[in-house]
């Protein structure tokens, strides 16, 4: 009976000691949110080149001044204010800019070589703490605008340039008046609008890995639209007046169709999921 006390116990000990990092209590995190403005001159017919955070979203705006208005809300997480006081010395943006390109990167814990550049006796067990940045930014809206983002909402709106989007995941809204536009999207839902028949657009391709993608556009677009589903999805097209192109007959895969008399050339693509072809609301 003795042996098989001592054994008991020794299992419970064991069990409690196995458990034990289970139930200990880690300290509660906590925030501190900062906000970062900087306005620089800026023609139109240049680039801004935006690389978001890992973390956040990018809200990107055409308006009609000559200049470049970054806000940043940047969020940070950690156990200490003293803590909290070490990652705001690293986490945020930094601009280049010449005459014609203005460079908006986001630095932080996230950036190995910049941390080795900056901060080369940074506290390793800062890294790794939870971190955000969400950008509004204010371009001349005649501008050329490259976006490297993580994962994030974003919202482009009233610029008539050469767009390159490269996100990771995102809740995306596009609202095109003109331009070139180039996105790649890895997972989330897309929304792109055209506002109106005076769209002054060039092309559009816009490619999401996985997700929905809903498209708006007007009845009475002059365009070349092609809609494709890769992999597993189905296309739901609710725009009647279009009309095959070229013999193709439209499939729940596959669209190639004129809006009107034709024109501009609009793509989109979709590997897995939805995507829905509708009239622009009003």
């Amino acid at each position: 009976m003795k042996k098989i006390c001592v054994y008991l116990c020794l299992s419970a000990v064991t069990v409690f000691l196995f458990l034990a990092p289970c139930f200990a209590q880690t300290k509660p995190l906590i925030k501190r949110t900062s906000y970062k403005t900087k306005t620089v001159e800026f023609g139109v017919a240049g680039t801004v080149s935006i690389i978001g955070a890992p973390q956040g979203s990018i809200t990107v705006e055409g308006w009609g001044k000559n200049a470049v208005e970054i806000t940043a809300e940047v969020e940070m997480q950690a156990e200490t204010e003293a803590d909290l006081t070490e990652l705001a010395k690293v986490n945020g943006f930094a601009i280049d800019d010449d005459l014609n390109h203005i460079r908006i990167t986001s630095v932080g814990t996230h950036d190995k070589n910049y941390l080795k550049r900056v901060a080369k006796k940074f506290p390793k067990r800062l890294l790794g703490l939870p971190f955000k940045i969400d950008y509004v930014i204010r371009v001349p809206a005649y501008s050329d605008i490259n976006i490297d983002g993580g994962s994030g909402d974003l919202n482009l709106s009233n610029v008539e340039g050469t767009m390159r989007i490269n996100f990771l995941e995102s809740n995306a809204k596009l609202s095109l008046i003109g331009g070139t536009i180039f996105a790649t999207i890895g997972k989330g839902d897309v929304t792109v609008v055209v506002p109106n028949r005076s769209w002054r657009g060039r092309s559009v391709d816009v490619q999401l890995a996985s997700g929905t993608m809903i498209v708006q556009l007007p009845l009475n677009l002059n365009a070349n639209i092609d809609g494709e589903i890769l992999r597993d999805g189905r296309i739901e097209n609710a725009l009647t007046v279009l009309k095959p192109r070229e013999r193709a007959k439209f499939t729940e895969k596959s669209i190639q169709a004129k809006a009107g008399n034709g024109g501009a050339a609009l793509n989109f693509m979709v590997g897995d999921g939805t995507l829905k072809l509708m009239e622009t609301q009003k």
